[in-house]
């Protein structure tokens, strides 16, 4: 029985044009391809129209879906081109892998091993009757190595080709030798073949290497393969497409014994996996996504396939130009100039270039050399811009909508269709303009799916569009997603039931109010009402029983945000409000004790609380609360054992509020400012007082002739520990304030102004320009002493 193997690159165009050529001469009867067995009850979908490549098999275990295992399939593919000819012509197609059951749970085993290499593997369970167990022996073990001997590398079979051929880049040899050749088909799979062969026999790794018995076993599984297939039909054909690694071990006239493949693959354990099909895209086909079987030009690599398809010879003018007027059409797209004349001779540049190299044809090398020097005049920055598009991609590929999905993948799909949300490789921008029904949903399915951690649009600008009817989202569809929909799939079979399922989870197990409160905002974006009642039931009873005053604090200002603006989206706040207002009252009640007696650190944590409480309640027009917390800022702003930062900035917020006037506030600087008061309390009170806003110091020179004189009057052995303080505590304000500031305690020191009792009496003169510019917006009219407007 004829067996024709084809070792191949995964993605090369070459190795693809040659499987094309070789099934045409020699039609098998059953085509075997390298990949997962479980692949075999979706394989009949590549078949249809609808299947645009690049897709991906997505094999993954049912119990933990983030162990999942791509196998890509690009245009120029040969595993693709494979399955399609056979598909296209009623052949059977199948896959020889070691089954992903089993490559699954030998991870796990592993991954067990390593983390508890004390405890003992138990032995697996049998395959079935026509598979018997044998018991597994125990795997040898290691030798120490002596002191300085690094561990053999792992073999580079296309490097180690291209340095015996006296290339110094594998990619060109490669390309120059496979890709780009024009013999017969059987001529070169024979070759490859041969040279691999010789490559193995150079790997000096021990037997006991973990990627060696990876390999091992999934060899002996392909040829368990082979062997059933030629029993099944001794007369027919059969086409083994494979890496090229594997294919001298595929050779039936060199299957090892029986025997010793069955002590590889028997009592393999099992875990239970599924497959689906799955969009992919260009840049995860490269090396640079961290695909291991990638390579370093997708988009180059595809172009070349086009070129060559199944003609015998193309002309390496032809691949050139081809490729140069993509650059010049892109180039154009930039608002870049790129000539037809030009594009003329870059080709013949490049040409030249391949030539003096000794190349068989044009390479992508020569034809970024070409397209910089002539296209982009020497500059590489404008052949940056387009590069990626070209060499690497944007496509994002398409499975039909028979492929089997999760059904949680399948409600999304139906809402991209509904609301014209086609996914796109390609990073989109996305402007929201939320009183329109269609774009308020759009908003709420991406809010709902940042929820699941499906990570599709990202939030730009959310410091500008909060409490606005706009949103701005960036969109880019990765593959990987489609694993995070496969494991959001626990939470519900819809997104919105997925969403408020995992919300409702993360509430449970969550004991930080802060998060609590951030999720009750998110869930009203997303429109989930059962997940905010969820989050809402455990908010209110975790702050209950919440003693930690600085976590009542920051839980207020998300609540009070999603009071503010929730009605943006026509949402009901009712309950919210209620849970805040208790949250409130709570913290508002054990601010004076919780202030009380603080170091540096924790001041420091708890004025940035009370900061974020003050700008929360700040957004509602709520008296009751507004005067509850007034009340305890008073409080810790009057007691003198409070810390001096935590005062300092709740005497400001009383003054901003206007529940002190300049008098009140003068008396308690001059009370923080005595010379009774321990310098860093006072430095620390000043810097809360101060904090972000020089206007005061800018229009009250009262206030500023105190902080001069305390300043002043600091020792100077203090005042070497203090600098660095005020340092931070003027650092904050403008170029401008700065000045101003310096020039009114100049004034000051000159006596330039009357201060009397901490008090200043107004410049009329310099006010006046001031005050006419006000009476202009008001419309007054403005009159001097003289009479005259």
């Amino acid at each position: 029985m004829p067996v024709d193997i084809y070792g191949v690159r995964h993605h090369g165009p070459g190795s693809a044009r040659s499987v094309a050529q070789a099934l045409d001469q020699q039609p098998p009867d059953l085509v075997l391809i390298e990949g997962s067995p479980e692949l075999d009850a979706i394989v009949g979908l590549l078949g249809e129209e609808d299947m645009v490549p690049p897709v991906a098999a997505l094999v993954y275990a049912v119990d933990d879906p983030r162990r999942a295992t791509f196998y890509p399939l690009a245009r120029f593919s040969p595993e693709w081109v494979a399955a399609r000819w056979a598909l296209s012509r009623g052949v059977p197609v199948r896959f020889l892998d070691l089954p992903a059951t089993h490559a699954f749970a030998l991870a796990d085993t592993a991954r067990t091993a390593v983390a508890e290499p004390a405890e003992p593997v138990e032995p697996a369970e049998p395959l079935g009757p026509a598979e018997p167990v044998e018991p597994t022996e125990p795997a040898a073990e290691a030798e120490a190595p002596d002191a300085g001997t690094a561990p053999p590398e792992r073999v580079d079979p296309i490097g180690t080709l291209a340095a015996a051929a006296g290339y110094d880049d594998a990619e060109r040899w490669w390309e120059d030798a496979v890709e780009q050749r024009h013999d017969a088909a059987a001529d070169r799979f024979d070759a490859i073949r041969e040279a691999m062969a010789a490559v193995r026999e150079t790997d000096t790794r021990p037997d006991d290497d973990a990627e060696v018995v990876e390999n091992a076993r999934r060899e002996a599984w392909m040829r368990k393969v082979i062997r059933a297939a030629i029993k099944e039909a001794p007369q027919a054909r059969i086409a083994v497409v494979c890496g090229a690694w594997h294919a001298p071990a595929l050779v039936p006239a060199d299957f090892p014994p029986v025997s010793r493949d069955r002590t590889l693959i028997t009592g393999l354990p099992r875990a239970k996996v599924a497959a689906a099909w799955t969009p992919w895209t260009s840049a995860r086909l490269s090396h640079a996504s961290g695909y291991g079987a990638g390579v370093t030009a997708p988009g180059w690599y595809e172009h070349l396939y086009d070129h060559l398809g199944h003609r015998e010879h193309v002309e390496s003018r032809d691949l050139a130009t081809g490729w140069l007027v993509r650059v010049a059409r892109e180039l154009r797209e930039e608002q870049l100039d790129a000539s037809t004349a030009s594009v003329v001779e870059a080709v013949r540049l490049a040409e030249a270039l391949a030539g003096v190299r000794g190349r068989p044809s044009v390479g992508l090398s020569e034809l970024d050399e070409a397209a910089q020097a002539v296209l982009c005049e020497g500059s590489r920055l404008p052949l940056d811009l387009v590069h990626s598009r070209l060499v690497v991609g944007e496509t994002l590929g398409s499975v039909p909508e028979s492929a089997p999905v999760v059904p949680l993948a399948a409600d999304l799909a139906r809402q991209q269709r509904t609301l014209r949300l086609k996914p796109s490789a390609a990073t989109q921008e996305l402007d929201l303009d939320l009183r329109r029904t269609n774009q308020l949903a759009r908003s709420v399915l991406l809010h709902r799916l940042t929820l699941l951690g499906v990570a599709w649009g990202e939030l730009a600008e959310t410091g500008r569009t909060t409490g606005t009817f706009k949103e701005s989202w960036r969109l880019t569809w990765r593959p990987e997603l489609a694993v995070d929909l496969v494991e959001a799939g626990v939470w519900g079979t819809t997104v919105a039931a997925a969403a408020a399922g995992r919300v409702a989870e993360r509430a449970k197990a969550s004991d930080d109010l802060t998060e609590l409160a951030t999720l009750v905002s998110a869930c009203l974006t997303a429109d989930l009402p059962d997940g905010v009642s969820a989050v809402l039931g455990a908010l209110a009873e975790r702050a209950a029983v919440q003693h930690d005053v600085p976590a009542l604090l920051h839980t207020v200002e998300p609540l009070a945000r999603t009071c503010r603006y929730g009605d943006v989206r026509g949402v009901d706040t009712g309950r919210v409000r209620e849970v805040l207002a208790a949250t409130a009252v709570r913290a508002c009640v054990g601010l004076p004790m919780a202030c009380s007696s603080l170091d540096d650190k924790a001041a420091h944590l708890m004025g940035r609380a009370v900061d974020g409480a003050q700008r929360g309640l700040s957004l509602l027009a709520d008296d009751e609360l507004s005067d509850g917390w007034h009340s305890a800022l008073e409080t810790i702003a009057s007691a003198d054992h409070v810390a001096g930062g935590v005062a300092g900035r709740a005497t400001r917020m009383l003054l901003d509020a206007g529940r002190l006037d300049e008098d009140a506030v003068a008396r308690l600087m001059g009370r923080r400012l005595s010379v009774a008061a321990p310098a860093p309390q006072a430095a620390a009170w000043l810097e809360g007082f101060l904090a972000g806003d020089a206007v005061l110091l800018v229009h009250d020179t009262g206030l500023l002739a105190l902080i001069d004189a305390w300043v002043s009057g600091v020792d100077d052995a203090v005042f070497e520990d203090l600098l660095p303080l005020l340092r931070r505590t003027f650092a904050d304000f403008s170029g401008a304030e700065r000045r101003t500031i310096g020039e009114q305690v100049s004034r000051l020191a000159e006596g330039g102004r009357r201060v009397q009792e901490g008090r200043t009496e107004l410049d009329l003169e310099q006010a006046t320009p001031a005050l006419r510019a006000v009476a202009r917006l008001l419309g007054w009219e403005v009159v001097d002493h003289d009479g005259a407007a």
